[in-house]
């Protein structure tokens, strides 16, 4: 294929400008992600009109969603949207048409693997997080609604990662807020009920947010059928081919574990704090659904960086795959910190949104005021993680990823068993974001992308490539 032949976003891909490029790029990006991050919000502001149990039992189930949400959208999402990329960096159109066809069959067998495994496991996993009484019984109701429903979740992010890996950020901005439209008022409709529709109660908010990944989903699909879009899949008369799928997995599923270790992270901290009392697990995962905010808010920009760095990395540019990354790594670091430093200044403006009470105030407070500033490194560490995917250099990243599982899962058992308190469970939680941002950075400097895996380069080393 000849350069004239070469699509405008793939063209604006290997040779604009990066650092505007990029924040075009992002700006529909942020708000697709802050929009779908908003809807979850949204149904927890309500929920948690119905009482301190309503909100753990969400705050129970909430790591398990955004693990699958991170998965799907984070981890599988960029693996497709990097495959994509590469492929039509490469000039391979019908290779990405294909892609995409794969992209949804991978969808639906991991939907399958969420619904059959917390419809079958979620209560003893709960009880294991700290769930009982009334707080486990409103987590076995939310539950069991969202994940019977899990496909629509990874069809929705899953088409929107095919449309990304084309450069093109705007349509899923324009799919994701226009259903969050629909979400404001359908949620309270359906937990409080109005009229003739019966309150459902907090069913109702897990009901409402499936409904909106399937309008959104639906959207999104027409659109892949229409002359507007670059690729053009088509589902029948196409036969799946293995090196397809371990393109998109030699990707995916290396990131997935790294989603995994981070909500285990998350997950494993609601279990310890869960000691404490219900109070004590809604005050931090009401707390801790903001560092949830910055992972979306961070994927505005890292989509991008996925969708230049896998582009130009397949036209051989691998100079400006570097430049790219380091630039997007440096906007999402100051973004995260700046959220950082604002939520431990201000702590109370967030948690209050959700709720009142005492307990529940003083355990997000503290989780705030000290977890809060290192959020820089944990946007600076993300935002290297997605450009990883673009180059589909994912070890080092894992390894950072477990590397924070390490320090702030067993960091904060430790504060537990010592009697160390919640501040010292949460600066295991801090200090673990550090090391996180610190060792993606460490791999990407030591030139662990363009030369053999090992033990990080210095300046030099990655200079003379």
């Amino acid at each position: 294929m000849n350069a004239a032949a070469v699509d405008p976003r793939t063209r604006a891909l290997l040779e604009a400008p990066i650092a505007p490029t990029l924040l075009r790029m992002a700006v529909p990006n942020v708000l697709v992600m802050v929009a779908q991050a908003s809807a979850g919000l949204i149904e927890t502001w309500f929920i948690g009109k119905l009482g301190t149990d309503a909100l753990a039992g969400v705050a129970l189930v909430f790591p398990v969603l955004m693990m699958m949400q991170m998965m799907s959208a984070g981890a599988m999402g960029g693996g497709i949207a990097s495959a994509i990329a590469r492929a039509l960096g490469a000039r391979k159109r019908e290779d990405a048409n294909a892609l995409a066809v794969h992209a949804i069959v991978l969808a639906l067998g991991f939907a399958a693997l969420f619904t059959l495994g917390l419809l079958w496991w979620g209560a003893p996993l709960y009880r294991q997080m700290g769930g009982e009484g009334a707080s486990l019984q409103a987590a076995l109701v939310y539950s069991n609604w969202v994940f019977a429903g899990a496909a629509v979740v990874w069809l929705f992010n899953s088409l929107a990662a095919v449309v990304r890996g084309t450069g093109n950020m705007a349509l899923p901005a324009y799919v994701t807020c226009g259903g969050l439209l629909v979400l404001l008022p359908l949620s309270p409709l359906l937990i409080f009920g109005w009229g003739p529709v019966p309150a459902l109660g907090i069913a109702g908010g897990a009901v409402a947010l499936l409904v909106y990944y399937a309008l959104g989903t639906l959207a999104l699909a027409a659109y892949l059928r229409s002359p507007r879009s670059l690729l053009r899949p088509v589902l029948g008369g196409l036969g799946l081919r293995w090196p397809l799928f371990r393109d998109i997995l030699r990707v995916g599923l290396v990131a997935t574990v790294s989603a995994l270790a981070t909500n285990l992270t998350i997950g494993i901290c609601t279990a310890l704090v869960g000691h404490l009392g219900p109070a004590a697990i809604a005050g931090y995962g009401t707390a801790s659904r903001l560092e949830y905010l910055l992972v979306p808010m961070v994927f505005g920009l890292g989509a991008p960086l996925v969708a230049m760095v896998g582009t130009s990395i397949g036209a051989g540019q691998k100079e400006r795959a570097l430049r790219a990354t380091w630039i997007g790594a440096a906007i999402a670091g100051l973004l995260c910190e700046a959220v950082g430093l604002a939520a431990a200044l201000f702590p109370q403006a967030w948690l209050r949104l959700f709720g009142a009470d005492p307990a529940m105030l003083d355990a997000g407070v503290r989780y705030l005021q000290i977890v809060g500033p290192a959020y820089g490194f944990f946007g600076f560490g993300l935002a290297l993680y997605f450009a990883s995917q673009g180059a589909g250099k994912l070890a080092w990243p894992l390894l950072g990823n477990v590397v924070r599982l390490a320090v702030g899962a067993g960091g904060g058992w430790l504060a537990l068993r010592f009697g160390g308190g919640l501040d010292w469970i949460f600066a295991a939680q801090a200090a673990a974001l550090v090391l996180y941002g610190l060792i993606n950075a460490w791999a990407v400097a030591g030139g662990a992308w363009f030369g053999p895996l090992g033990w990080p380069r210095g300046p030099a080393a990655l200079a003379a490539r």
